[in-house]
C-alpha cells in the first residue's frame, strides 16, 4: 500500500510547532434571557503530532469549541489558528475549501452519504478540494481502505456496514486530502467496546504516522489514553495541572482552583525556595523540573528528588508546619513555570473536598517521612 501522510519536520522546535492556538477567545450568544458566554478567556495550545482529548459535562462548551477550531462558528472576539491560518478572519468562501485540506472531521453518526458507495463517499473531498489529479482519486481511496482494514467493502453502500465499520469508513474520508488535525467529536460514543477499542487504536497509529487528533468525549477513561486532557467547565479551560495535581476535585472545583493559581516563572538553577522560610504557598510544576535540595554538614547540598510537570510541593508544610522543611530550585538544565496557590485558597479548596484533603494529607506525609529519612542517611 503506497499511501502518504503529512509529517511535522523532526528538527522544527517547540514554539513553531503549536498547529492550534487558541487566544484569549470568547464566544458570546444572544438568548431571550440575555447573553450566554458559551466560552471565557479560552486560551489552548496544541502541537503538532499530539493526541489530545477534550472532556466536560454536557453544556460545558465543548461543541463550541470544536466549532471554534474547525470555523463552523466564530468567537466574538479573540484569535483562532490553525496550521498556521487566522480561522477568525476567513470568509464563508474561502473557509469550506479551507477546511477541507487542513482538517478530517469525524462524526458521532459517521454521517456517509448512504445513496453512493463507501470508495465514491472517501472520494468525495478529493473531488471537492481538486487535492490529487482525477485519475489517482480512487487509488488513494482504496489505499485508505486498506488503512483502515476494508477494502473488500469498497463498493458496498454503506448501510450495508456495520457501526464500525461505518466510523472507520468515515475516518478514511476524514484522511482524504491528507489533513494535519483530525477532529473526532464522540467518535466512540456509539460503538461497543471491542468496536471501539479498535477505532482508538487506529487513531494512535495516525499520531505515530504524525496526524494531530483532538477527539471530544464524554469518557474519561479514554481521555486518559491520550497524551494530555483539556478539561472545560462553564465554558473555560481547566489547568491540565491543576486537575492532574488534585484529580479529585469536581469539574468546578478545577476551574476555581484554576482561576486563583498565579503562574510563576525561574531561570535555570534559580532558587525557588530557602529552607527555614515561612511557608505560605502551595505549587504545582506545570513546565521543566524542580530539585529537593537537602544539607548536608561539611560537604556539598545533595539532591533528594526531582519534580516534573503535575507534580507538587509546599503541602508538607501546609499539614505539617509554617516553615520550609527542605530549599527547592530550578534544575540547572532548564527554567521552570509553576502555579502558585496560597495557603488560604487552598484550605478553601480542601473544606469543599474532603477526599482531595485527604490525598493530599497522605501526599504530605509520605514526602514528610521520605524527608526524615533522608536526612537520616545524610547525617
Amino acid at each position: 500500500m503506497a499511501i502518504s501522510f503529512f509529517k511535522p519536520k523532526a528538527d522544527e522546535n517547540v514554539e513553531d510547532r503549536a498547529i492550534i492556538d487558541l487566544r484569549d477567545v470568547n464566544k458570546n450568544y444572544k438568548t431571550a434571557v440575555g447573553d450566554y458566554h458559551a466560552l471565557k478567556n479560552v486560551d489552548l495550545k496544541i502541537e503538532a503530532g499530539e493526541f489530545v482529548s477534550i472532556i466536560g459535562k454536557s453544556g460545558s462548551g465543548k461543541t463550541t469549541l470544536l466549532n471554534m477550531i474547525t470555523g463552523i462558528d466564530r468567537p466574538t472576539n479573540g484569535e483562532v489558528w490553525v496550521n498556521g491560518t487566522g480561522v477568525h478572519g476567513l470568509n464563508e468562501n474561502r473557509m469550506a475549501r479551507w477546511r477541507g485540506k487542513n482538517l478530517g472531521i469525524v462524526f458521532q453518526f459517521f454521517q456517509l452519504l448512504p445513496m453512493i458507495s463507501v470508495i465514491e463517499n472517501i472520494m468525495l473531498p478529493m473531488d471537492f478540494c481538486r487535492t490529487y489529479p482525477i485519475n489517482e482519486r480512487r487509488k488513494r481511496a482504496m489505499d485508505l481502505l486498506e488503512l483502515v482494514e476494508l477494502a473488500e467493502h469498497a463498493h458496498k453502500l454503506p448501510t450495508a456496514l456495520s457501526g464500525g465499520q461505518q466510523q472507520r469508513v468515515a475516518i478514511a474520508r476524514a484522511l482524504a486530502n491528507d489533513p494535519p488535525v483530525v477532529i473526532a467529536d464522540e467518535p466512540t460514543g456509539n460503538l461497543d467496546s471491542k468496536t471501539a477499542e479498535s477505532v482508538f487504536a487506529l487513531f494512535n497509529d495516525l499520531v505515530a504516522k504524525g496526524k494531530t487528533i483532538i477527539i471530544v468525549t464524554h469518557d474519561s477513561g479514554l481521555a486518559k489514553r491520550t497524551h494530555r486532557t483539556a478539561l472545560i467547565a462553564d465554558g473555560e479551560i481547566v489547568n491540565e495541572f491543576v486537575a492532574k495535581a488534585m484529580p479529585t476535585l469536581t469539574h468546578n472545583q478545577l476551574l476555581q482552583a484554576t482561576k486563583v493559581a498565579q503562574k510563576m516563572n525561574f531561570n535555570a538553577g534559580a532558587m525557588i525556595l530557602s529552607e527555614g522560610t515561612n511557608a505560605d504557598t502551595f505549587y504545582i510544576v506545570t513546565e521543566g523540573t524542580v530539585e529537593v535540595i537537602l544539607p548536608r554538614p561539611n560537604q556539598s547540598d545533595v539532591v533528594a528528588l526531582q519534580l516534573g510537570p503535575g507534580k507538587v510541593f509546599g503541602e508538607i508544610e501546609f499539614f505539617h508546619e509554617s516553615k520550609h522543611r527542605a530549599s527547592i530550585r530550578a534544575s540547572e538544565s532548564t527554567p521552570v513555570e509553576v502555579l502558585a496557590i496560597g495557603y488560604d485558597q487552598l484550605a478553601e479548596l480542601l473544606n469543599q473536598s474532603e477526599v482531595t484533603r485527604e490525598a493530599l494529607h497522605h501526599l504530605a506525609n509520605k514526602h514528610n517521612g521520605e524527608n526524615l529519612s533522608w536526612r537520616g542517611v545524610s547525617s
